[in-house]
């Protein structure tokens, strides 16, 4: 099923998504500080061209402990992240969804525009994974959540 979603997807504008975090990504390369946006945005064009059975989720949660890009260099990089291209990739996913809403077969491809638009606004501190190792992380973080309110 999540075969066929992604193709779907793919043509429903996943592919206009996905180039157009490509072409970002590129731009960024070419600036040299921007790599690490640009490493960015070639995961998440990829994540864009076929989303189906994979997650965005916080590097925070998955790995339980923090690193550069989740504490305040992660803020001010999504700060400079929003202004330079984020607002332009999310407004295009925004176009996006309104587009596929128009449909009663593209509303859930409307949806997974919108949660595309919201990692276009901040990307830095996420990671993409399965959507199986997603809920496994967030299981574990609720277990330790436990233990420790039970102190």
């Amino acid at each position: 099923m999540r075969s066929i979603g992604n193709f779907i997807w793919f043509i429903l504008g996943g592919v206009w998504m996905g180039l157009a975090w490509w072409i970002i990504g590129v731009l960024a390369y070419l600036s040299i500080l921007g790599i690490p946006w640009g490493k960015a945005c070639f995961v998440i064009g990829q994540f864009s061209f076929f989303p189906f059975g994979r997650e965005a989720i916080s590097r925070r949660e998955l790995k339980e402990r923090d690193d550069i890009g989740t504490g305040a260099f992660g803020v001010l990089g999504n700060v400079i992240w929003f202004v330079f291209a984020g607002l332009w990739l999310a407004l295009g996913h925004l176009f996006c969804a309104l587009a596929n809403f128009l449909t009663i077969v593209g509303i859930p491809f409307g949806i997974q525009h919108l949660k595309l638009a919201g990692i276009a606004l901040a990307p830095i501190g996420k990671t993409i994974v399965p959507r199986e190792v997603a809920q496994a992380a967030r299981r574990a973080n609720a277990e330790t959540q436990l233990t420790m309110l039970r102190r």
